[in-house]
């Protein structure tokens, strides 16, 4: 028999955000408490009341350390633990090597590869208690392709994250604790509206086996599946979602 899930209570950070958003709706359909984090607090507050009474806000930065400790010791006093942990929140950014300053560099190893590393360190304690847990981190294809539109400090992240998941899934299986990551391409949000032209995105398209940008459902999907309690024997994975852009 599957062991379930004894806390359903899911902490989504990058929430206020079109995939964050999807995944905290897919959760909350199964039966979670989802706690909605992000830094957007009026963003925020709008889409979690949306949800009704099965999301909660928590305003926070991801990627100051002190914050996220005051934070999850908030969550921890008010349900307990979480059984959950998707790390979703991250920021774009497309340049280049030359172009990359210090402070760029180090603000997107922050918020997309620090934050994992905090959060985990966070609530893992309670996962190995409850002998269950799930963390997905939300990685990219540019972490296996050196990114083809992404810039150098977002690639090196997504890769930083990738290997984190590994070395945590090691860690934690013997705990009933999976680490998992999920690696979409070009997911129709703002990151590809916003920071990618009409002639790059024609020419992305014409790449992309399946003809199409991937929707933020889809990714939802995936992770849905990936915090149940069928994926138990699936650790240390990453599972790509690029419509064919990427296979191995």
């Amino acid at each position: 028999m599957l062991p379930t899930d004894p806390c359903r209570t899911a902490l989504i950070t990058g929430a206020a955000g079109v995939v964050g958003l999807a995944i905290a709706k897919a959760l909350a359909e199964d039966g979670y408490t989802v706690l909605m984090a992000d830094i957007a607090a009026a963003d925020l507050h709008s889409k979690c009341s949306a949800l009704g009474p099965a999301a909660r806000p928590v305003i926070l930065d991801v990627s100051n350390s002190e914050w996220v400790a005051e934070a999850s010791a908030g969550i921890r006093r008010e349900f307990g633990s979480v059984s959950v942990l998707v790390n979703n929140a991250g920021v774009l950014s497309n340049s280049k090597a030359e172009a990359t300053s210090t402070e760029e560099w180090r603000r997107i190893l922050a918020v997309n590869l620090d934050s994992v590393f905090f959060l985990s360190r966070e609530f893992v304690p309670g996962m190995k208690q409850m002998r269950w847990g799930r963390i997905v981190n939300i990685c990219s294809l540019a972490m296996k392709t050196g990114g083809l539109t992404a810039g150098t400090a977002y690639t090196a992240s997504k890769g930083g994250m990738a290997a984190l998941t590994f070395s945590l899934a090691r860690e934690l299986a013997p705990f009933g604790i999976t680490v998992n990551g999920v690696a979409p391409a070009y997911i129709k949000t703002p990151m590809i509206t916003d920071f990618l032209s009409a002639a790059q995105q024609a020419r992305l398209l014409e790449q992309i086996p399946v003809g199409r940008f991937c929707e933020p459902e889809e990714v939802a999907h995936v992770v849905r599946f990936l915090v149940s309690p069928l994926s138990g024997f699936i650790t240390g994975e990453i599972i790509d979602i690029n419509g064919g852009l990427q296979m191995d």
